[in-house]
């Protein structure tokens, strides 16, 4: 194999593909990327199983072929080469890198003991990337991270003609976002559960391209059609995302996700309403004397609202911000970190909180959408209060 190819569009492909090696691979080629050309392409590719990553994009190929390296070595590489174009070649065990008046000689691994990357599944419709990062990244923040509760790392996709929902939760706090898309089928109904890490990881960088494509093998779906059939990509079924001439692939997480359309409160007691931006100052100042695992408490009144934090003989804060205010004075106590997380991922200026009795999770939403619903809901559990 020989190639020639622009180094900032060389460095950004691989620093793309790394992102699917193992931290630990169980056997050493899983910690190589496979450079391989076809035509006028070459194509970058790393597995670790259970996320695959693929990118191709356009070389002056002087004689095709295919080489396995080590993948954190040549992002390492690629990243401090100098600004002139790389050329690769290799023949035998090694692979050789030349950038200017720098040259790298790589080791390579053996392919015959490379495993093949499983297939991209069926399309199952298309989205804008920039408003699917921004559904992922207000979703993802309320997603578990212990994992021996395993389908609560993930974030589970419902699917239903038009619309998409993300939704996922940590027995804490529970976020859920709608978005419309385009489906390849207009009945098609599905629910998946993707490890929200690597959806996160995906959906931020595939944002180059105007639309992301998803595609779908459901798990055990024996009478869904071939289009969906799980059978060629493993029992628990996968994802595929492709965009911009990237395309990854996630097995996806099994388990029984909880009942969340129970938790949503259809009846509320009180509501109030402020300044997003204002209460996010206001929670980070008072949050200073916050010991860990400690709350801020938030007296709402009509009018104002106050938030306080720190006990006795610690140190204490207290500030009041104005805020709109509908109901008999309350007092309620948050993890200021999760209240944060659920006002940073709010799209909107304004921030208003529902309430339901003493003891309940509250309900922020941003502004409503046309349809007079807001498209982010973020439900957060209380701490217990001294009386």
């Amino acid at each position: 194999m020989q190639i020639i190819i622009e180094r900032d569009v060389f460095a950004e492909a691989v620093a793309w593909t790394a992102r699917a090696l193992p931290a630990r691979p169980t056997v050493p080629v899983l910690a190589g990327m496979r450079l391989a050309t076809a035509g006028d392409e070459l194509t970058l590719s790393s597995f670790d199983y259970d996320v695959s990553a693929q990118a191709k994009l356009p070389v002056d190929v002087q004689s095709a072929g295919s080489a396995l390296v080590s993948g954190r070595l040549l992002a390492e590489i690629s990243r401090n080469l100098p600004a002139r174009p790389v050329q690769i070649s290799s023949d035998g065990g090694r692979a050789v890198l030349t950038c200017g008046s720098t040259t790298f000689n790589l080791l390579t691994m053996p392919e015959d003991e490379y495993p093949a990357l499983p297939e991209m599944p069926p399309a199952a419709g298309t989205v804008g990337s920039d408003a699917f990062a921004t559904a992922v990244s207000q979703t993802a923040v309320a997603a578990g991270r212990d994992d021996t509760l395993p389908s609560l790392t993930g974030v589970r996709i419902e699917i239903e003609g038009d619309t998409l929902t993300l939704i996922s939760t940590d027995r804490y706090r529970l976020a859920v976002r709608e978005l419309k898309w385009t489906p390849a089928m207009p009945d098609l109904s599905a629910a998946v559960l993707v490890p929200a890490k690597a959806l996160t990881d995906t959906a931020k960088s595939l944002t180059t391209a105007a639309e992301v494509s998803i595609a779908l093998a459901l798990p055990g779906n024996e009478t869904g059609g071939a289009q969906y059939s799980s059978a060629s990509h493993g029992g628990d079924g996968m994802i595929g995302f492709e965009a911009g001439g990237r395309r990854t692939t996630t097995r996806l997480l099994s388990g029984e996700f909880p009942r969340y359309r129970t938790l949503l409160p259809s009846a509320t007691s009180a509501t109030a309403e402020l300044s997003t931006a204002t209460l996010i100052e206001s929670v980070r100042r008072v949050a200073l004397v916050a010991e860990r695992n400690t709350a801020v408490r938030l007296t709402f009144a009509p009018g104002n609202l106050t938030l306080e934090a720190g006990t006795g003989d610690e140190a204490q804060a207290d500030e009041v911000i104005e805020a709109s205010f509908d109901g008999d004075e309350l007092s309620i106590a948050f993890n200021p970190n999760y209240l944060l997380d659920g006002l940073a991922a709010m799209d909107s200026d304004t921030t208003r909180i529902a309430f339901t009795e003493a003891g309940k999770p509250a309900l922020l939403t941003g502004k409503p959408g046309p349809d007079g619903t807001p498209d982010y809901r973020y439900l957060l559990m209380p701490f217990r209060l001294n009386s």
